[in-house]
């Protein structure tokens, strides 16, 4: 990828998108394949919000089952199937053990919700990889889930349900894999572009969008026959750019936070159930990620961080279903929160809560409101979000007056061409490169996939650049000079938090910062001042908890 903002205004595109995050990164990707002249621009860095900051999953969404929202649930599953066959490098399967008590009460409801769980990801196991390929749920007895999950047997939990669903390695790479795709098939693409004001011409009809590039000041004006708003928690201020401050559609913003501790399972997820609510204990990475609190949140989407009183919270949700886990604030090894958008139906009056809301997307054509040229996707699940942009695309090309084309993005591996399965693919690229440390190698594929040799081939030889940048990391050096060179990265925070795993466990010490800052200085030109600067960026990001409100 490559960014040019100073080409960006001398063409009118088919369609702008506002926001990079995974759904408009779904969309750019879809319509850049359809053929269509597709322009991003994204006020931070791709998936530096909501996209990246979440439990990590690719799911069907069980819970929803309570709702009745079968069609939710089914549209969830088929496209968790779909994830897994177009990057099989960064969705793949999960165990979750749902432990029941000794008094079994729930049980019946639980399995007769599993049974539906399973009929409706009748499709589970459609895929050719088949360590990919989902079985139906059954029951565990005490042995088992002592060796799997002792904190379970140990809180007072005889036997489990398991079934599976998916897990990301790193969901911030993958909508990152979406715009690289789009930007291969011509889609122009900027990070650090903030929309600044919606513009319109005589009838009010949106003819594009006012941005500002952060990284210098510049501005222009982008022109567009349709303007795509997909900004997340933000949707509804860009909405009222071009509304008169007053957006047409309401927001509710859902704060979730996730707490990063040690290893508290030995084999697969604990999905926890209790009382109106739920948590999960995830594996990743050898270390737990818990999660997620479910929050209304009237603040500024840019403001969103943990506080003491949201990880008190997590902690007492999390001793209360499982007492001998006994967590406290120093377990904690790092917070991370995010903010959930969610359609608000109700009165103006009724502020209700969050976690009862439903995470159907809405896509808005504002035409139908008396707005020509503006298009808002609101809402919906990670997971979703590739078909929301498929049914975005299908609705800006009839705008466009073109009969709907189908997108190959249900079928075509991400980077155009799939690892197959990832442990032949692992085994292949280790002989190959004997001298490379195994985890790097391993490490590499999760993120880049078929791209892992470009990665490699980065360090031209030097040795030193494929090492580990620590004793506790597999991110090595070339991971670095391939962010800044190829996938936009263009602060140390990109390169920490979102092209690569440096920073998403928490503090990686000083040294690794400095290392990495050091690869960035030399490639971006930073002066000894700007080096500093942006390590202070990246440190504050580590300073956790924020007070309780």
């Amino acid at each position: 990828m490559r960014r040019d903002f100073p080409s960006l205004g001398r063409q009118t595109y088919d369609l702008l998108i506002v926001g990079g995050g995974i759904t408009g990164s779904c969309i750019a990707r879809d319509a850049a394949m359809r053929g269509l002249k597709v322009a991003l621009v994204e006020k931070l860095d791709f998936s530096h919000a909501t996209s990246a900051h979440n439990s990590k999953l690719v799911h069907g969404g069980l819970r929803y089952l309570k709702n009745f929202e079968l069609g939710l649930v089914r549209e969830s599953l088929r496209e968790r199937r779909i994830w897994q066959r177009i990057a099989p490098h960064l969705v793949y399967p999960l165990p979750f053990l749902v432990p029941q008590p000794a008094s079994r009460k729930g049980t019946l409801m639980l399995r007769l919700g599993l049974t539906l769980y399973d009929w409706l990801s009748f499709d589970r196991r459609w895929l050719d990889d088949p360590d990919q390929r989902l079985p139906g749920h059954r029951r565990i007895g005490g042995e088992e889930l002592r060796r799997r999950a002792p904190l379970a047997v140990e809180s007072g939990y005889p036997t489990a349900l398991e079934y599976h669903d998916c897990q990301m390695y790193a969901p911030e790479r993958l909508g990152l894999g979406c715009l690289v795709d789009a930007a291969a098939r011509g889609a122009a693409i900027a990070n650090y572009a903030e929309a600044l004001a919606l513009t319109t011409d005589a009838s009010g009809a949106v003819t594009g969008a006012r941005v500002r590039c952060a990284l210098g000041g510049a501005e222009q004006t982008l022109s567009a026959r349709v303007t795509v708003n997909a900004a997340g928690p933000w949707a509804d201020m860009v909405m009222a750019l071009a509304q008169g401050g007053v957006p047409s559609h309401r927001l509710v913003r859902a704060k979730g936070i996730h707490l990063i501790t040690r290893k508290l399972t030995e084999d697969g997820a604990l999905a926890m159930f209790v009382g109106n609510g739920h948590f999960f204990v995830l594996p990743w990475r050898g270390h737990t990620i818990i999660g997620t609190t479910d929050d209304v949140d009237e603040g500024r989407p840019d403001d969103v961080a943990p506080n003491q009183a949201d990880i008190a919270k997590m902690l007492d949700a999390v001793n209360t279903g499982l007492p001998s886990a006994k967590l406290t604030s120093a377990d904690v090894i790092h917070a991370y929160a995010g903010v959930r958008p969610l359609i608000d139906e109700s009165a103006p009056s009724d502020k209700g809560g969050s976690y009862k809301k439903s995470r159907k997307a809405e896509i808005i054509d504002h035409a139908e409101g008396g707005q020509q040229g503006l298009i808002s996707a609101l809402g919906g699940k990670w997971t979703t979000s590739r078909h929301v942009a498929a049914q975005a695309v299908d609705m800006i090309e009839r705008k466009l007056g073109r009969t709907p084309r189908r997108a190959a993005t249900d079928r075509t591996p991400l980077g155009g061409q799939s690892i197959g399965n990832y442990k032949a693919f692992v085994a292949r690229m280790t002989a190959a490169h004997r001298r490379i440390d195994p985890s790097v190698i391993a490490n590499l594929v999760r993120n880049y996939g078929i791209a892992a040799g470009e990665v490699i081939a980065e360090a031209r030889g030097d040795a030193h650049l494929l090492r580990p940048l620590s004793d506790a990391l597999p991110d090595c050096g070339a991971e670095i000079l391939y962010a800044a060179r190829r996938e936009m990265a263009f602060t140390l925070a990109d390169a920490v938090f979102r092209r690569t795993g440096i920073g998403t466990l928490g503090h990686p010490g000083e040294e690794v910062i400095a290392r990495t800052a050091y690869l960035m200085a030399a490639e971006r030109g930073w002066s000894q001042e700007e080096q500093t600067r942006q390590v202070d960026a990246v440190m504050a990001e580590f300073k956790w908890p924020s007070p309780a409100p």
